[in-house]
């Protein structure tokens, strides 16, 4: 799987976890490079509090465009330190 925003690899991984159509790809396969801390927050009724970054690629950003669960619940904890896109990032297998 790789995900690509703004002809950029943000991450590539051929051990992710697909929950709800979403390809969550462990931290380590993420090029760190690309994301900034997003004060955002989201809450799942059964994976718990979601945090964000932000890309930014080639002077570009795309607010808000990954997420993580740093703490999941436990219906959840096989994505503990994995990372999740959307907005506009190309996800391919």
């Amino acid at each position: 799987m790789k995900a690509i925003w703004n002809n950029q690899v943000i991450a590539e991984s051929n051990d992710t976890i697909i929950v709800e159509n979403n390809h969550y790809s462990p931290k380590e396969s993420v090029n760190r490079q690309y994301l900034k801390p997003s004060a955002t927050h989201t809450t799942c009724p059964w994976k718990g509090l979601a945090s964000y970054y932000m890309l930014e690629v080639n002077d570009q950003q795309n607010k808000d465009a990954a997420w993580y669960y740093p703490d999941p619940k436990d219906a959840a904890k096989n994505i503990t330190d994995y990372v999740a896109f959307w907005k506009g990032v190309k996800v391919t297998e």
